[in-house]
């Protein structure tokens, strides 16, 4: 049992709550709604929690969150002082000691600059719970080094299919050094407080001996400032969004730091449509693509590719480098060849959810 998760919860409540922390290890996410059913998310599936604090598949026995339960969470993870975490709540979510993240939605108080100020009357909680799985990169991990060097890397992932877990132990095993390389400083730019789950500036995720993190930064501001402060060889970051990102990733290129990095996609080619990183991605600024999926409820690493040596003219040129990656879209990839210009490894799972 997590006594991490289990003391969120205000003493009261924490009898209610020890059947839940007991299974924690399933667990991925609790949602409290004002009025409405505790639903939680258990290995991929949801169950509501009944009355006793026990799950069930029956709506009509599920326990019904009230104002009490809201109110007092919220006050016990804020250490009863809301005023203390108001940047937090402000930005939506607050991160725990043992880097479980809790998200908060209410009604937004928007400033005169039409940022958000505040966020009121909440009604709704999000417990996300933090999962570290050491190894979920070990497969991968001699894709992305060449020479006893990491390479440039690219995460390519839908929603929910694992790619902070995969990015979170990549940065571990880089740091702490591996089979196929020795470790280097890592810079992490840790926008949500997901890979490094940090609380109160002290990371509970094991991100390796030498990994340097910027907790609650903007990507973009956050790479320059590892840039010009801490030295990093490689610079970690999760979901790309956006030309201003693109650029300080181009920015640390030029600066010698390798990168490691997720993005939001379907596959390499819905990835550059929803965020306009085409040019990004014809250039040579990343040399390993890791595609990630579900099936059958389970991620797994669907396709990796590694540009050659030789394919480095050409892939920055006009040319389709679609084509000359082999990349086909995931749904085809039955079809999938590696082709003559790109190198994969085989499909494996290697973590049940992130």
């Amino acid at each position: 049992m997590s006594d991490s998760l289990l003391m969120l919860f205000p003493a009261q409540k924490r009898s209610f709550w020890t059947y839940v922390a007991e299974e924690e290890k399933g667990l991925q996410e609790i949602r409290l709604r004002l009025g409405r059913p505790v639903v939680l998310i258990r290995q991929g599936e949801e169950v509501f929690l009944n009355k006793q604090g026990r799950f069930t598949s029956r709506l009509s026995e599920a326990y019904l969150a009230d104002k009490q339960d809201l109110e007092g969470l919220l006050l016990h993870i804020c250490n009863y002082s809301l005023y203390a975490f108001e940047d937090e709540i402000r930005q939506g979510f607050i991160t725990v000691k043992g880097g479980h993240r809790v998200g908060i939605a209410g009604q937004v108080v928007l400033g005169e600059n039409g940022q958000v100020q505040n966020i009121k009357h909440i009604s709704y909680i999000n417990i996300r719970i933090a999962h570290e799985v050491i190894g979920a990169a070990d497969k991968v991990l001699p894709l992305i080094y060449k020479e006893g060097q990491p390479l440039n890397t690219l995460i390519i992932s839908p929603p929910g299919c694992g790619k902070t877990t995969l990015l979170r132990d990549l940065i571990r095993q880089v740091s702490d050094g591996n089979p196929y390389g020795k470790g280097v400083c890592v810079g992490v730019v840790d926008e949500r407080s997901e890979l490094a789950g940090s609380y109160l500036g002290v990371a509970q995720n094991d991100l390796g001996c030498r990994s340097d993190v910027l907790d609650a930064c903007p990507k973009k501001l956050g790479m320059m400032l590892l840039l010009r402060s801490m030295a990093p060889k490689v610079i970690a970051i999760d979901e790309l969004a956006g030309e201003e990102d693109m650029e300080a990733l181009k920015a640390a290129a030029a600066c010698g730091s390798k990168v490691i990095a997720t993005i939001h996609g379907e596959n390499i080619q819905d990835a550059e449509r929803k965020f306009g990183v085409r040019d990004i991605l014809r250039k040579d600024l990343f040399d390993v693509y890791i595609l990630l999926g579900k099936s059958n409820g389970t991620c797994k690493v669907l396709e990796t590719y590694r540009r050659k040596e030789e394919d480095v003219e050409a892939f920055g040129s006009s040319a389709d480098w679609s084509r000359m990656l082999g990349v086909r879209t995931l749904e085809k990839r039955a079809a999938l060849c590696a082709g003559e210009s790109a190198e994969r490894i085989a499909p494996y799972s290697y973590v049940a959810a992130e």
